[in-house]
């Protein structure tokens, strides 16, 4: 009896073929907005509780800038810009300031390690994160507003534009504050640029702009909250121009694009070192 090896046969070469590991195949990317809302949802429910107080500081301390200020304004576009400029300064305060820490800090302690490990997208993080803190701004911008008005006889019918100042203004200034945050070599660097671009938001935004030299005017329109400002303060007035307020809205939401994608490759860089 002959022996006739196995590789000759004639199923033998399809056999071994079949038996050859192939690739796993990879699923699909995460797509931006379920990633998006997830990080959203996760930031949400992870600051709810650390800084809700901390909206509370950033709502009295507007509202104490306002009486202080009510006895040296009396009204007109002096007080318009003083109670717009303190409305923004509530979105300042968590948007920019305490945005720039907790990017600082995540960064330092690296929990950028863990978000690198998630199958979403930078952009997801950064949004995802920006407008968790936006959010927060909401309830302390409208009742520092709502207080001004009274404070300062100016008129509610309008106040239904902070619709629009609030996330066009919040994308801007979390842009800033992610960037500064994510770009910052130390936590410490963080939370200094983080205060320093809210001192700049309340002395910019709240000090009527006719009291400033034009030096320091330059500097403000520079700063992406003074669009936000302006545009609020613009609806005060007894017939206001609304080309004007879509035009500073505008700005906003083209700066806070901008600000955002700066802060997304900020993450990228930072994630990956």
């Amino acid at each position: 009896m002959s022996v006739v090896p196995a590789d000759v046969l004639p199923g033998a070469v399809l056999a071994a073929e079949e038996t050859v590991p192939q690739p796993a195949v990879l699923g699909p990317r995460a797509r931006l907005w379920p990633s998006l809302a997830a990080v959203y949802r996760a930031q949400l429910s992870r600051a709810r509780v650390a800084r809700i107080p901390l909206l509370f500081v950033a709502t009295f301390q507007s509202v104490g800038i306002m009486i202080l200020m009510r006895g040296v304004v009396d009204g007109g576009s002096e007080a318009r810009a003083v109670v717009a400029g303190s409305a923004v300064l509530v979105v300042a305060f968590v948007a920019l300031n305490l945005l720039a820490q907790y990017f600082g800090q995540l960064r330092a302690s690296g929990g950028l390690d863990h978000y690198a490990t998630l199958p979403v997208p930078p952009a997801a993080v950064v949004l995802g994160a920006a407008g968790a803190y936006a959010s927060f701004t909401v309830p302390g911008t409208v009742v520092t507003a709502a207080f001004g008005c009274v404070l300062f006889g100016l008129p509610l019918a309008h106040l239904w534009v902070l619709a629009a100042v609030i996330p066009l203004s919040g994308a801007a200034l979390a842009g800033l504050g992610a960037a500064l945050g994510l770009l910052a070599p130390r936590p410490e660097f963080a939370t200094l640029l983080g205060q320093l671009g809210m001192s700049a938001a309340l002395l910019l935004g709240v000090l009527p702009a006719e009291r400033l030299p034009e030096a320091v005017r330059v500097v403000r329109g520079l700063l992406p909250s003074t669009y936000g400002v302006e545009a609020f303060a613009r609806t005060f007035a007894p017939h206001p121009d609304w080309a004007l307020v879509l035009g500073d809205l505008a700005v906003c939401g083209v700066v806070g694009v901008l600000s955002l994608a700066v802060a997304t490759w900020a993450y990228r860089r930072a994630a990956v070192r």
